[in-house]
């Protein structure tokens, strides 16, 4: 036990060497206690492309307050740290730094190029590493993993294996959204659409059999993306559209080229949209891409893999797109094509990851079938083994996604990732898939492409626990795990992929709760971000002010579901509060001196204060355990902060004080085991919010047992449930704040002793009163002191009105009649609007019925208390009347 305290909170000194001691102390480890309920996490692996964000440290805390909180209660816990090898984005930042260097990955080739890329996963990994520390998260790192590591990889081989070989995975032919940088393959949810600045280009296609149509030799198309026209394949009007009827099965020719198209008729055509009439390039648009199949038309690429102009693009060939755009635009207009060009600004699709422009590209790729495997998973949420969602309005996000998904484009054209485990025979081009290359491998070349990050990462609750070994020791004892934690923006791209993956190999959901948490934005509730420089580097925080602290802001200023703001303001505060329990600890801890760990004294030796705080504890414990159930972190928050800072400190340490000074060695003895044990409890509630402060200051105090980690965290105990207690103690409270008001408003400091008459209207309160009168001794300084029913209420003294009893204080010198009156009258308004309140919410039938009965029985009470202080407050003026 360390004695010597600062007097002031310094997160520094605390943190200073703990978290190593946790590590060597093996505090991390599940327990192994068979008799004990496992209770797992997993992590939601952090990409490698870079540092943590306050994003991460919000995530991480929510985690770690639940698995502190479920080891101290007991349970085998098992917290699984990961990262990610997050395929594009990893490979973006890698390639960028290649090209500040003036190097492609292509003059490095594909093992050089994987091998930088591995240099870099080992750099940020050891920064995360390192921000994992600072952030205090009780992972163990001896069950590490990552998604590319040897049994990842395993995982992921048997899962497209076995996907392949039901049908599930297919490769075909098909329009996908290409990233022209990365030069891979996107799915849909890697798709950000932004605004864009373009233009509606009206363009004349000519008859090229001497038709006319309402006078004219050419029909009007209207395209945002000229450079597609040399893919042109047909121009579609609405089969219904009699305005078009008789051109169905014309002849026009496409601008620039010497090409001719067919007028078709189809229903993808909106008749009211512009001209009616739609230009169809099956190679450069997914829904032309359908109708191009409807109808049986060729599919014409025009563009390279970088989003260069191909060989069909005629003389525009190896321009990039958007300098062909201008080009193109020009010899339309210098050839007389060009009918009208109108500005516009449209939704237009760009790579999530290296923010280009994306394009509609004809590609062959594998495709995960996601029809039968979302139908699993929509099923599995009538059934018990449900996931919950919290807050349960994202199921609905999960469902409607799951009823309206597409296949999943699942190979991607890049270097770094999971490689495809297909082959193609050299000779045959016969495919074959399989867990391990053929066994003649010189005649097969494997796939080049890798698979999407998102693929490997949906088996991450059941890989990370030696699936697809299912004779795996943490597989049995930790899957499925109890909580997944993570923000509402990933529903798509990982969490409902998790789900069906584990339904399908596991026959199991994977998480028995989603805990979905929002996004942290600035002061002014804008998204962080690199291009506004609002970004918060969460180290920096923890620097000025300590993990507790941030860890505290994080998970006070929060509701599931909901952004949060982050504020400097909120961090001062948070680090007031810590250094007032620092403060109020120090002074506990000084006063215990070299006792043994505190236990409670027997029952009979409480007084009022005692009965009073171990029962607020009571409610405080009650509250705390079953908001945190509710995974109600803000509401955990409130219930410590009122207890802490208004019940222990302000009152119940400030009312021992007469006894530690005073009082007999029983009496000292007595109290000190009561300050103990309320402070020991108190620094195990906080201690999965504010690890670090709590360890240190419960090793500084007398206890029992190595860490607070690991030790038992607080219970209701039915015995010190004293609401009898909590009412006099409120009645005491009040009085004592009502005399400190008026001295307040006199200006009569502490300082000076003033009389005090408290006249009172219940034998019960006038006892309590009087058996308290060293409390109020302390707190109020009376020069005299009269409580009865029989107390004359002055005429000329400043007066406060309570629940049962009436606070006077003669000050004739200082009494303002007309402001006494004024402020009675003032009062009797206030009361009588309360009065009302009340009445009218119990003359609500269905507030009476259904509210829950301790709720109602509350109500009724208050109204009683407010028709009693309306009663007195209106005599009280009465009397003021005749002075």
């Amino acid at each position: 036990m360390t004695k010597e305290m600062s007097t002031k909170y310094d997160p520094s000194a605390v943190e200073t060497g703990r978290y190593q001691w946790w590590i060597d102390q093996g505090l991390f480890k599940p327990s192994g206690d068979k008799k004990a309920h496992p209770y797992s996490i997993v992590i939601p692996p952090p990409n490698v492309t870079g540092k943590l964000h306050l994003g991460h440290a919000w995530d991480t805390t929510l985690q770690d307050i639940i698995i502190r909180q479920k080891r101290m209660q007991g349970y085998d816990v098992l917290w699984i740290p990961g990262m990610d090898h997050a395929g594009i984005a990893t490979q973006a930042k890698v390639e960028a730094r290649l090209r500040k260097q003036g190097i492609s990955r292509y003059d490095l080739g594909r093992e050089k190029f994987v091998q930088q890329v591995w240099d870099w996963k080992d750099e940020y990994a050891d920064i995360i590493h390192q921000q994992w520390a600072k952030m205090g998260i009780s992972v163990d790192y001896d069950r590490e993993r990552f998604t590319l590591d040897e049994g990842l990889n395993k995982a992921v081989r048997k899962v497209f294996v076995d996907l392949y070989k039901k049908g599930l995975i297919y490769r075909g032919t098909y329009i996908i959204n290409w990233d022209p940088q990365a030069r891979t393959a996107l799915s849909d949810i890697e798709v950000v659409h932004k605004d864009d600045q373009g233009a509606f280009y009206h363009v004349k296609y000519p008859f090229t059999d001497g038709t006319t149509f309402n006078g004219k030799d050419y029909i009007e198309i209207a395209t945002t993306r000229p450079e597609t026209i040399f893919g042109d394949e047909a121009v579609a009007v609405h089969p219904d559209d009699e305005r078009y009827k008789e051109l169905v099965g014309k002849k026009i020719k496409v601008p620039l080229v010497d090409r001719e198209i067919e007028i078709i008729a189809d229903e993808y055509v909106t008749p009211d949209f512009g001209t009616g009439m739609v230009k169809i390039t099956p190679a450069h648009d997914p829904n032309d891409f359908k109708v191009g199949k409807r109808h049986n038309l060729p599919e014409l690429n025009t563009m390279n893999e970088d989003a260069t102009m191909n060989e069909n693009a005629g003389k525009y060939e190896g321009m990039d797109r958007f300098e062909a755009r201008k080009a193109i635009v020009k010899d339309l207009e210098d050839q007389g094509y060009m009918l009208k060009v109108v500005p516009i600004t449209h939704s237009v699709g760009h790579s999530e990851r290296t923010g280009v422009q994306v394009e509609a590209r004809l590609s062959t790729q594998w495709f995960v079938k996601m029809k039968p495997l979302a139908e699993m998973a929509l099923k599995n949420q009538q059934t018990d083994d449900r996931v919950n969602f919290i807050p349960e309005r994202f199921e609905h996000t999960f469902t409607q996604w799951m009823e309206n998904i597409h296949d999943w484009v699942i190979s991607r054209q890049l270097w770094w990732g999971h490689r495809i485990p297909a082959w193609y025979n050299k000779q045959t081009g016969e495919v074959y898939v399989g867990m391990e290359a053929p066994k003649d491998a010189e005649n097969w070349e494997q796939d080049s492409d890798v698979l999407d990050t998102w693929f490997s990462s949906a088996l991450w609750p059941f890989s990370t626990m030696g699936w697809p070994d299912t004779d795996s020791a943490d597989f049995k004892r930790y899957f499925p795990t109890n909580t997944l934690v993570t923000g509402y923006d990933i529903i798509f791209f990982w969490v409902s992929r998790m789900i069906f993956q584990s339904l399908e190999f596991t026959g199991k959901a994977p998480f028995k709760n989603v805990l979905l948490h929002g996004l942290i934005r600035d002061e002014q509730g804008r998204k962080m971000s690199k291009s506004l420089g609002n970004g918060i580097d969460p180290m920096d925080v923890i620097k000025k002010y300590g993990v507790d602290a941030l860890r505290w802001f994080l998970i006070t200023g929060s509701t599931p579901g909901q952004d949060i703001r982050f504020s400097y303001t909120k961090m001062d505060a948070a680090w007031n509060f810590i250094n007032k329990i620092w403060n109020a600890s120090r002074y506990v801890i000084m006063n215990l001196g070299e006792m043994p760990a505190p236990v409670l004294p027997a029952k009979e030796k409480w007084d009022l204060a005692d009965r009073w705080i171990l029962s607020r504890l009571n409610a405080t414990i009650e509250q705390v355990t079953e908001m945190s159930e509710k995974f109600e972190f803000g509401e955990v928050g409130r219930a410590l902060y009122n207890f802490i800072w208004n019940d222990f400190c302000d009152w119940y340490i400030e009312m021992t004080k007469e006894k530690l000074n005073n009082g007999t060695a029983e009496e000292k003895a007595d109290t000190k085991n009561i300050l103990g044990y309320v402070l020991d409890q108190t620094l195990k509630l906080l201690h999965p919010i504010m690890p670090f402060v709590t360890e240190k200051l419960w090793q500084s105090m007398p206890h029992d047992g190595k860490s607070i980690m690991v030790a038992a965290y607080p219970t209701v105990d039915a015995e010190l449930n004293d609401p009898a207690a909590t009412e006099q103690m409120d009645s005491l409270i009040e009085m004592i704040k009502a005399v400190r008001n008026i001295r307040n408003e006199a200006n009569a400091p502490m300082s000076k002793p003033v009389d005090i008459l408290v006249k009172t209207k219940d034998a019960h309160l006038t006892e309590m009163l009087n058996a308290n009168r060293d409390y109020i001794d302390r707190f109020c300084h009376p020069a005299e002191l009269k409580i009865g029913a029989d107390v004359e209420a002055p005429k000329l003294a400043m007066s406060s009105i309570l629940a049962g009893a009436e606070v006077f204080i003669p000050m004739a010198e200082l009494v303002d009649l007309d402001e006494e009156r004024s402020k009675m009258e003032k009062e009797i308004a206030k009361l009588e609007k309360e009065v009302e309140r009340s009445n009218k919410k119990l003359g609500n039938k269905k507030f009476v019925e259904n509210a829950p009965e301790k709720v109602v029985e509350a109500e009724k009470q208050k109204a009683v208390e407010w028709q009693q202080k309306l009663a007195a407050a209106q005599d009280r003026l009465a009397s003021l009347q005749d002075v």
